[in-house]
């Protein structure tokens, strides 16, 4: 006759958990909570999916509350007992680390980028701007578009351009940077840094910085707490995308990213002095908003993690958190985009080329 036994009842707590962590996905977690109701009872109560995510996400240690804003809480009078509420608050957390364990696993990677933040120094504005940075192209409508420092006869002081991300919670795994070619100068030089490093954080007042009307031409990094520094990566003198992958993905809570561009080598022939110019700047990351957003506590770096099932569920069946993405959305970019196109093809074209600006022209009307 077959004998069966769960084996969970009959293991001590520590041993039973260290067998269970050694599971590596909040889904397999799930699942084993399925089993029976003493293996969803052992699952939840050990909080197994919040050791997990603090395992692989150590930024997420910081996290004060979950909350479901969506959900339906209980009223306590209905509950019965402080301990029911307790229970209820468990599998709230069961909920929550599971999710967004899949979410920063699962969600597609793109360019987080949403704003320029800061710049430490420009050498004119706004013709210099790091607005400039935003946009892939080195010459947009016939103009040269790129950042430009100050000029420095030290060639050891840095600058830092600061950026602000999709989302307050952002899992970041690369940096990409063009430096600029100055074509319009004698031997086309590359005004790159030697070497870059990247930061990571929150700014000091949420409250304070969503009503801040900062020139980005000022330096802003007194208004950020930063969490997280990187290496230092070294940065070869071309004018091609340089992409910089972090040793590890970074949770960045709070949704700032610096870049601290570190020694000059290339003078301008006009002063003599050292500059640094940047023409293309993306961070390559999974935005987690509208699934997950955070609230932060001033100064103190504890947040309170909010999490959106539906939007959760809307973003795995894309695959993609970026609305903006989406086809149905972003019109009114995409026919600016087409005017541009058109603006800089009649500023180019030849007389005889009529024919093809009817052919562009046919072109916008399948738009």
């Amino acid at each position: 006759m077959e004998i069966r036994l769960d084996f969970l009842r009959y293991l001590e707590t520590d041993a039973a958990v260290n067998i269970l962590a050694c599971l590596d996905d909040t889904s397999d977690l799930i699942r084993a909570s399925l089993v029976s109701h003493f293996w969803c009872d052992f699952v939840v109560s050990n909080g197994l999916c919040k050791q997990l995510c603090l395992r692989k996400f150590p930024q997420l240690a910081n996290i004060a509350y979950v909350t479901e804003p969506s959900h339906k809480v209980k009223n306590p009078t209905d509950v019965g007992s402080s301990t029911s509420l307790q229970w209820e608050a468990l599998e709230r957390e069961h909920r929550v680390y599971g999710s967004i364990f899949r979410a920063l696993t699962k969600v597609k990677a793109i360019n987080c980028v949403a704003e320029a933040f800061g710049a430490s120094s420009t050498d004119n504005y706004p013709e210099e701007s790091i607005n400039n940075t935003l946009d892939p192209r080195d010459e947009i409508l016939r103009r040269f578009s790129y950042w430009s420092s100050k000029g420095q006869k030290n060639p050891d002081v840095p600058e830092t351009l600061i950026y602000r991300l999709k989302a307050g919670i952002c899992l970041v795994t690369e940096i990409g940077i063009r430096p600029f070619r100055a074509y319009f100068q004698n031997g086309m030089p590359i005004y790159s840094a030697k070497s870059v490093r990247f930061r990571m954080g929150y700014p000091k007042s949420p409250t304070e910085i969503s009503n801040l009307d900062l020139p980005v031409q000022q330096n802003a990094d007194e208004k950020i707490i930063w969490t997280y520094t990187s290496p230092v990566f070294p940065m070869s003198q071309e004018n091609v995308l340089q992409h910089f992958r972090l040793p590890e993905p970074v949770l960045c809570i709070g949704g700032f990213v610096q870049l601290e561009m570190l020694g000059r080598v290339q003078t301008q022939e006009m002063d003599e002095k050292y500059y640094i110019c940047v023409s293309h700047v993306q961070v390559i990351g999974s935005p987690l908003f509208p699934a997950f957003d955070v609230d932060i506590f001033e100064s103190s770096g504890k947040f309170t993690l909010k999490y959106y099932p539906e939007a959760l569920q809307r973003t795995m069946s894309t695959g993609n958190s970026d609305p903006s993405t989406d086809l149905t959305l972003g019109t009114d970019e995409r026919v600016w985009e087409h005017l541009e196109g058109l603006v800089e093809f009649l500023m180019q074209r030849n007389p005889d080329d009529d024919l093809n600006l009817i052919e562009w022209g046919g072109n916008m009307d399948d738009e």
